[in-house]
């Protein structure tokens, strides 16, 4: 019979040397980025993908003082845009990590959007993930920016599978599959025209398993919803809605208090836990060497309408 092996056990026989590649090539693109546009800038939502990021932004652009702490500006400023249903947890996190940092933070709110009338709702409480698309535009319009960085990754979904590490976006901001250009010998076409914009993407080619890794190799703060804890929560259509304000539980459902922890972080309205013990970024490692479905295909309902559903996003301009 096999003896099950504790996680310090099994740790330490994974070969990190991978993360030092794939680190050096984040490192590469965020340069190319820097060195290629005007006015680029940095998506940071809280999420543990964008603080990756982040922390790779750091060690292309500053000097590191002591442990993790670095010394210097980013050559460009983060930008968030904020449905106004996001987590509370994730926003405080997101100020204090920037203020930490003394960064400039751009956010572009959906409820600007919703004032001008650029965005309407059928209900109060319908999501507004979709609409963020809307925000960032104006946002994007609003600053000039000609280069977004972005945390998505291609083994997250089929559409972002698709994606290059340099992703055109015509004057309307769309997305066109067919039209990406060729990215040979790490060599890639920056050139675009007046209106048109690019979305770099520096950690395309790493997984959730990479990410986490990462995170515990370069102790990188974390808001703590990633982590267990004990929320309630109700279940609905195989997934675990959190009992918010926004997503209040609907006449005969139960609701639970369960041990949870979140993969991904979003609006509330769309975005799901998993059952789990796991307290820290090691366990999580541990956790993700097991689970077969993606984070997004576990944990959030906007991507089950259908099969497409990101894809059709992405073409109006989303992430």
């Amino acid at each position: 019979m096999n003896a099950p092996l504790s996680i310090d056990k099994l740790l330490p026989s994974l070969d990190h040397g991978h993360l030092d590649h794939l680190e050096e090539e984040a490192i590469y693109i965020l340069r190319e980025v820097a060195g290629s546009f005007e006015r680029p800038a940095l998506l940071f939502s809280g999420g543990k993908d964008s603080c990756v990021v982040l922390r790779l932004a750091e060690r292309a652009f500053k000097q590191r003082a002591r442990g993790n702490q670095f010394e210097g500006r980013l050559p460009f400023p983060l930008l968030h845009v904020d449905t106004g249903h996001n987590f509370p947890e994730v926003i405080e996190f997101r100020d204090q990590r920037v203020a930490e940092m003394g960064e400039r933070l751009v956010v572009g709110h959906v409820d600007d959007s919703i004032a001008r009338g650029t965005v309407r709702l059928v209900h109060a409480l319908e999501s507004r993930n979709g609409h963020q698309t809307v925000a960032l535009l104006e946002a994007i319009q609003a600053h000039r920016f000609d280069a977004l960085i972005g945390g998505a990754r291609r083994d997250e979904e089929k559409a972002r599978a698709k994606e290059r590490i340099f992703s055109h976006r015509d004057s309307f901001s769309q997305w066109l599959p067919k039209e990406q250009r060729p990215e040979l010998w790490t060599l890639f076409n920056t050139r675009h025209r007046l209106g048109e914009h690019f979305r770099s993407f520096p950690i395309s080619n790493w997984t959730e398993l990479d990410v986490w890794l990462y995170i515990a190799r370069e102790d990188i703060p974390l808001p703590g919803l990633y982590f267990a804890h004990q929320r309630e929560v109700i279940r609905r259509k195989g997934l675990l809605v959190p009992v918010t304000a926004v997503t209040p539980a609907q006449a005969g459902e139960t609701i639970e208090t369960v041990q949870v922890r979140f993969r991904t972080v979003g609006d509330m309205t769309c975005t799901c836990p998993v059952e789990s013990d796991s307290a820290n970024a090691t366990e999580i490692v541990a956790e993700t060497l097991t689970v077969t479905v993606s984070e997004r295909g576990a944990t959030r309902m906007d991507d089950r309408t259908s099969d497409s559903s990101m894809e059709r996003r992405k073409k109006e301009g989303y992430f």
